[in-house]
């Protein structure tokens, strides 16, 4: 089907008598062909439309090409890469089972030709094969028993080595604790599943596991607030989240200022080369517990580069708590979205100069500039594409060219309202273009949310938001989480004592050191 086809579709318009009477034409007997195709125009033009607004927010999808050549590329379906496969070296957990000729070593004479000798390839031939388990494995040791039939002493085998004390090993408990808070499966639907799979696991023993997990870590979680308190960028926003039984602050059973919102917030602070992920649950905003983390700041550091949306209840307000503010850019672009079908020209020329930054900003990631570097060339090659605009946008007031009550005029208001906090990637090194990547976060809080509904007590509450931190710190780390809880929870003593020591970018170092 032609692009020209698709087009003239989307642009359809409906007469509802006309479609009311094929309907009605329809009771009495077989629709004519005019008819059938009439209805079936109408129908895709629709479907068309809505898929339309719903799938994607890029500039090509909300709004139409400006040339036919435009409309063939974007039509060209996108070949998949790589075809879902992926290659053994992404198999990183796998078990390597190494296996050698039967008949052949490296430097015995060639079997064919009898002149040359063999040598070992840098890369061998490589096969996987998958099979399914439970998430959990358990292992019943039955330990014969004999009796004397004289004395009745009783005399049992000994255990073998290394089943240790505790019926949970610390892989069960990392595990139970990846996917409650990593993948969001309830306590519930897991013990189900276990259940299926012959090894019951109740939902309550699950969640006494969780909390007395979360108390040995209690002192890891600390270590990463106050590192994350010395980042150069921190990231933050909230969601609404239920609490059941909240116990507030005040006798009258609210927030400070009377509020009875329950919210989760997440941080990201980018502390050197390192990532760290928080989340806050409770009546607090995102800007009171970055308030809170940032208490713990080093004094002789300058102030932190905060990027959050422009809600004002995502900044700290308190004294002595200062920051260098920057709000989000695809926020901004995203008002611009929503009004792009009322005025597509206007909206265009806004998308598509900041399509332009972001492609800049994308270049100096893939040249591996330093942070003074890539001010340089966003000053080269993004203030002038900033600064015009800046000056259309506010030229459609002065001109009167955009009404300021429209829907184009309300996002125009926001972003002339906040440019200076929108554009400071210009003027201060290392400033980011948006707020993605605490938006990306809470998606694990919200995956939580859809699932579970609901934490029951604000003690659950901090169990979550411990174990949701050090899961995605370890994410955005590409440091295998799994591994990880299960190293700290082998040595709870050590980390206790040395916090520092068991981030999630050196505990496979100290992990060493202890077994050694």
């Amino acid at each position: 089907m032609s692009r020209k086809t698709k087009t003239s579709r989307r642009r359809l318009d409906v007469n509802v008598e006309e479609l009311d009477r094929v309907i009605d034409a329809a009771e009495d007997g077989p629709l004519s062909k005019s008819d059938c195709q009439k209805l079936k125009t109408t129908l895709h033009a629709l479907v068309e439309r809505l898929a339309q607004k719903r799938n994607t927010e890029k500039t090509n999808s909300v709004l139409e090409p400006k040339n036919s050549s435009s409309a063939e590329a974007e039509s060209a379906e996108p070949k998949p890469a790589g075809h879902g496969r992926n290659a053994a070296s992404a198999f990183t957990g796998a078990e390597k089972v190494s296996v050698q000729h039967a008949q052949l070593k490296p430097g015995d004479p060639c079997p064919e030709c009898r002149e040359g000798r063999v040598y070992r390839q840098k890369e061998p031939k490589t096969l996987i094969r998958i099979v399914g388990q439970a998430p959990l494995k358990a292992t019943v040791f039955e330990m014969e028993r004999l009796r004397c039939n004289g004395c009745c002493q009783m005399f049992t085998a000994a255990e073998p080595p290394g089943v240790g004390t505790d019926k949970y090993d610390t892989t069960a408990v990392a595990m139970i604790a990846l996917l409650k808070y990593g993948t969001g499966v309830p306590f519930n639907r897991m013990e189900r599943l276990e259940t299926q799979l012959g090894i019951p696991l109740p939902a309550a023993t699950q969640w006494e596991l969780m909390e007395a997990a979360a108390k040995q870590l209690k002192s890891i979680l600390g270590e990463f607030i106050r590192q994350a308190a010395q980042g150069s960028v921190v990231h933050n926003d909230d969601t609404g989240m239920r609490i059941l039984k909240l116990v507030r602050d005040t006798p009258e059973g609210k927030g400070g200022d009377g509020r009875t919102g329950t919210f989760t917030s997440g941080i990201v602070s980018i502390w050197r080369e390192w990532r760290i992920a928080l989340y806050f649950t409770g009546w607090k905003h995102a800007g009171e517990n970055l308030a809170d983390v940032l208490k713990q700041r080093a004094a002789e550091l300058d102030a932190p580069i905060q990027m959050c949306d422009a809600l004002s209840r995502n900044t700290p307000k308190l004294p002595g708590v200062e920051v260098l503010l920057a709000n989000c850019l695809a926020h901004g672009r995203r008002q611009v979205v929503d009004v792009a079908a009322n005025f597509p020209e206007e909206c265009r020329y806004v998308l598509e100069s900041l399509g332009a930054v972001y492609r800049f900003d994308a270049e100096a990631k893939e040249r591996g500039l330093a942070p003074e570097e890539r001010l340089t060339f966003h000053h080269s090659n993004s203030a002038p594409v900033m600064d015009d605009l800046h000056q259309w946008l506010k030229n459609q007031f002065a001109e009167h060219k955009t009404e300021p009550n429209s829907g184009l005029g309300k996002a125009i208001s926001y972003l002339l309202r906040h440019w200076p906090e929108l554009t400071l990637f210009l003027r201060q090194a290392g400033a980011p273009l948006d707020n993605n990547i605490a938006e990306r976060m809470l998606k694990k809080a919200i995956l939580h949310r859809k699932n579970a509904l609901f934490y029951k007590t604000m003690n659950g509450a901090r169990v979550g938001d411990l174990f949701m931190s050090l899961i995605h710190t370890c994410e955005l780390n590409q440091v295998n989480p799994f591994d990880y809880l299960a190293e700290l929870l082998r040595h709870p003593a050590e980390v206790t004592v040395h916090p520092a020591e068991w981030m999630p970018w050196n505990y496979r170092r100290d992990a060493t050191a202890v077994a050694a």
